[in-house]
């Protein structure tokens, strides 16, 4: 049998001593089998997405925005809906930056799509409506970091660079037995191990190796590799794996918690109806020109009972919002209560709330309370989709 060459292994002590308590052994990673092993598995059990299987590079684009720090779930939600409003890169690029809001509405992150949208602009003025198709060219784009550019430029046009999230981190620790650890060095060492794990781009080569390799390693974190209770006996690499398991990973931050209070206002405008919003400065910190429910002062709500509560969580805080309505004088004394300036206040038609760019609190909120409609979502015949282990994010702002 012919040797091995050096080029196909890596040893990763190395790029790194292993700390005290880690496993000893073998360190090498064995490249092509460990390729080999996962491809068999993703070519069998990768989940049918709407996002995959494109060769349109502006749908790529989109979907790897939206999955930023969001449930699967979430996405595939919204993702159909964002591409019949914004069906090209000119259709996004000539849309109203309020449209856009409102079509992200429910995702979180909103900054996101700003940075999405101005990035639109600026291909399709500047690069005549065409993505850049390499990683560095891509990094250029307002809005698009490592990651992002890394994840387009694989799996849309087939360049051989690493794809690194949370996910892949998690795989690539486990399978050479070393902890979580937030140091240059632990990323350096991850990201060594990731590009030569990547296949490398042949011109004979029909099929997008590297692409289909990044998605593979992501899709084994989120599917098998989970962060608690990973599936072991599931994973198509776990002879080659030194940690089985859990791996030793920093304690989470404590969530905070915090309580907030909310007007529900209606009036009815003939047989229509209005409810009444808060427009959120344009030099907000947070989620600027955002739609709200107006917010109120905890003094005007002591012994009132609340028409609604519910807990919302947004990265590592839980907000217990509750929501009061009232009619008649004491619908007015609430409205008095509100802090806003009435420059800042909108009588919104509650028909037109989906092109709204609203918070996603709101969106909850008003869709909870049936003053917004909830759109029916075609889901995929796929089973979790809403990941085993993944924390998750409720609706993100």
């Amino acid at each position: 049998m012919r040797k091995q060459s050096s080029a196909n292994r890596l040893n990763d002590s190395a790029l790194k001593p292993h700390p005290a308590g880690a496993p000893t052994g073998d360190p090498a990673v064995d490249v092509v089998l460990f390729r080999r092993k996962l491809m068999s598995w993703y070519r069998s059990h990768a989940r049918d997405l709407p996002w995959r299987g494109t060769s349109d590079p502006y749908r790529t684009w989109v979907s790897e925005v939206m999955l930023q720090q969001t449930r699967v779930a979430a996405v595939i939600e919204h993702y159909e809906r964002f591409l019949q409003r914004f069906p090209s890169m000119l259709a996004l690029a000539l849309a109203p930056e309020a449209e856009v809001l409102a079509a992200w509405s429910g995702l979180g992150y909103y900054r996101r799509a700003r940075m999405l949208h101005r990035a639109a602009k600026f291909v399709t003025s500047e690069l005549n409506g065409v993505l850049p198709g390499t990683s560095a060219g891509l990094r250029t784009l307002p809005g698009i970091g490592e990651y992002t550019c890394a994840a387009i430029a694989s799996i849309a046009f087939g360049e051989s660079i690493a794809v690194v999230d949370g996910n892949v981190e998690r795989v690539l620790l486990r399978i050479t037995g070393r902890p979580e650890e937030n140091t240059a060095a632990a990323r350096a060492f991850v990201l060594a191990l990731a590009k030569l794990l990547v296949p490398r781009r042949r011109l004979a080569e029909r099929h997008n190796a590297a692409g289909d390799h990044n998605q593979a390693m992501m899709e084994l974190g989120a599917t098998i590799c989970l962060p608690r209770a990973p599936l072991c006996l599931h994973c198509p690499v776990y002879s080659m794996c030194r940690t089985r398991g859990e791996h030793l990973t920093p304690p989470r931050a404590v969530q905070r918690s915090r309580q907030s209070a909310y007007l529900l206002s209606l009036r009815k405008s003939g047989i229509a109806t209005d409810v009444l919003l808060e427009q959120r400065t344009a030099d907000a910190s947070l989620m600027p020109g955002m739609y709200e429910l107006p917010p109120l002062p905890p003094e005007a709500v002591i012994g009132r009972e609340p028409l609604l509560r519910l807990r919302h969580s947004i990265t590592n805080t839980n907000y217990y919002v509750q929501v009061f309505a009232a009619r008649g004088p004491q619908d007015r004394v609430l409205r008095r209560a509100v802090p806003a300036a009435k420059g800042d206040l909108h009588w919104t038609r509650t028909s037109k709330l989906a092109s709204v760019p609203l918070t996603g609190l709101a969106r909850k909120v008003l869709q909870r309370l049936d003053v917004m409609a909830v759109q029916a979502v075609q889901m995929p015949d796929e089973e979790n989709l809403n990941i085993p282990g993944e924390e998750p994010l409720e609706e993100t702002d």
